[in-house]
């Protein structure tokens, strides 16, 4: 699956907001409040949710617990197979440094 854009980093902005910023420089702002029911209830708290990182291997939004996001939902590109795509709220991409 080479050329498919993965996390490269992801920043909390507050309350279940993220700054996720994706390979092929898109960045996408989501607010993912009202949309963590079910297993991701788990990440649904102020504390455990400002833990989330990258994994590095994979590529995706991660928790400590285990839970993650696909980056392919999160960037829009396939429809989430259930709840926790959460709420755009900006879009745009990086500049190129050259």
């Amino acid at each position: 699956m080479a050329g498919l854009a993965r996390v490269a980093a992801v920043e909390h902005l507050g309350a279940r907001v993220l700054r996720i910023e994706f390979t092929d420089a898109l960045v996408r702002e989501i607010d993912f409040a009202g949309s963590l029911p079910g297993f991701l209830a788990t990440i649904d708290d102020d504390d455990v949710f400002s833990t989330v990182s990258v994994d590095p291997v994979a590529g995706t939004v991660s928790w400590p617990n285990g839970v993650d996001l696909d980056p392919d939902v999160l960037r829009g590109l396939e429809s989430a197979a259930g709840p926790g795509a959460g709420r755009l709220l900006r879009e745009y991409r990086l500049e190129s440094a050259s």
